[in-house]
């Protein structure tokens, strides 16, 4: 669920006196995308009315989006990759402008790789309600001010349906595959059971088929955080002066959910009960490593980030059941006909490989039989955004066949 960089893999990075200095300012309100910013790599799509499960149509939806490629004559050749919970449409290139951070699967994207550009019209967007360029919280209202926490409450299905009419407008009528990781693998699994027809392979990496009580309440406790904030204000924050946003909130929801997307292993072997300052958290004044690498990670979080974008996002989250209104999980999943990867992570606590065995058993077109693939990594959850060789050989499995 995590929107990893590279230095995250590196256990060092994250104390370096560059970092140190690029996070000594105040962080913003709001660290979101804001027409007038540079647009990077992104394009724009309107996508009109957006019907939702619950409440009115949202208005003038614009979706963000890159893509790599072309798509061909035939149109057969079109891969949509679906982000995580934090994640935007940025999944490989450098930090620059309008990009605070480098993409996040550049491993997997690019000349030679699985998805490589020269055979694949490979397309991220950002998710409904996401901060990075598509429609959400933190654009403007028909009235004119921001949505704030006046955005409507969005599902699961309600962003595959934005991602339809996206997909509509673009000229993509079938995608050769749908491949998604984390909330992308629930949107990847909510397409191949919504539109079979338009999916060809699927790829639903670290997702499960539903949100557990565990899951949702692990959400609870992160949005409270923001809400406690004072600098939340209900949600209207986004006038306040640079360091007066719910920046802290934000920040402790973030080292919060970093607890789940690692394995207590990696933490344990990474960190052991090493300190980060001169002076040892025993004696007082010092702070133990870890809790220097959780602080880092809000700190940097609150820049890219829009704390109502996390509160609709999460709630997204929490609704996802594949089989709510459909005769439960199984039959659900007995609509999907894709050729499909279901990948789990043994080390993932954050959606255990139960979740995936579930998903396995009833996907008919699933490439292992009835079981998932399950990958050995120290990594926990975000294995499927640091093991690239890993991950990338079984895409290939799939895209091969």
């Amino acid at each position: 669920m995590d929107f990893q960089t590279p230095e995250d893999a590196v256990p060092s990075a994250f104390v370096t006196e560059s970092n140190r200095r690029a996070l000594s300012a105040e962080p913003p309100a709001s660290g979101a995308w804001r027409p007038g910013d540079d647009p990077g790599d992104r394009r724009f799509v309107e996508i009109g009315r957006v019907p939702l499960e619950r409440g009115d149509p949202l208005p003038a939806v614009t979706i963000a989006y890159e893509s790599w490629g072309e798509l061909n004559a035939d149109a057969s050749n079109a891969v949509l990759v679906l982000h995580a919970l934090t994640g935007d449409s940025h999944l490989t290139g450098p930090a620059g402008p309008g990009h605070p951070t480098a993409g996040w699967w550049s491993g997997l994207v690019g000349d030679g790789k699985v998805l490589d550009p020269a055979e694949w019209f490979v397309v991220a967007p950002n998710m409904l309600g996401g901060c990075q360029g598509s429609t959400g919280p933190a654009s403007l209202a028909p009235d004119g001010a921001e949505w704030g926490a006046r955005f409507p409450y969005l599902t699961i299905r309600d962003q595959v349906e934005a991602q339809r009419l996206f997909s509509d407008a673009i000229g993509v009528t079938r995608w050769a595959a749908v491949i998604g990781g984390s909330m992308g693998g629930m949107q990847a699994l909510e397409w191949a059971v919504t539109h079979p027809e338009r999916v060809e392979r699927l790829a639903v990496l670290a997702a499960p088929p539903i949100s557990s009580a565990d899951q949702i309440a692990l959400n609870s406790v992160q949005n409270e955080a923001i809400r406690m904030d004072p600098g939340f204000a209900g949600g209207a924050y986004y006038d306040a002066q640079d360091g007066h946003g719910p920046h802290r909130g934000l920040a402790l929801a973030r080292r919060m959910a970093l607890l789940n997307y690692r394995s207590p292993t990696e933490l344990n072997d990474r960190f052991e009960r090493s300190w980060q300052s001169g002076l040892s958290p025993l004696g007082g004044g010092g702070v133990f490593a870890v809790e220097s690498y959780l602080g880092f990670h809000g700190n940097k979080f609150t820049r890219r980030f829009d704390a109502n974008s996390y509160l609709v996002l999460t709630d997204a989250m929490n609704s996802h059941d594949i089989g709510r209104d459909r005769g439960g999980v199984a039959a659900a999943l007995s609509r999907a006909t894709a050729r499909a990867l279901v990948l789990g992570i043994d080390s993932d606590r954050l959606f255990p490989v139960p979740g995936q065995q579930v998903i396995a058993r009833h996907l008919s077109g699933n490439i292992d039989g009835d079981v998932p693939t399950v990958l050995s990594s120290p990594f926990g959850h975000d294995a499927f955004l640091i093991e690239d060789a890993l991950v990338g050989a079984q895409l290939r499995r799939l895209l091969d066949g």
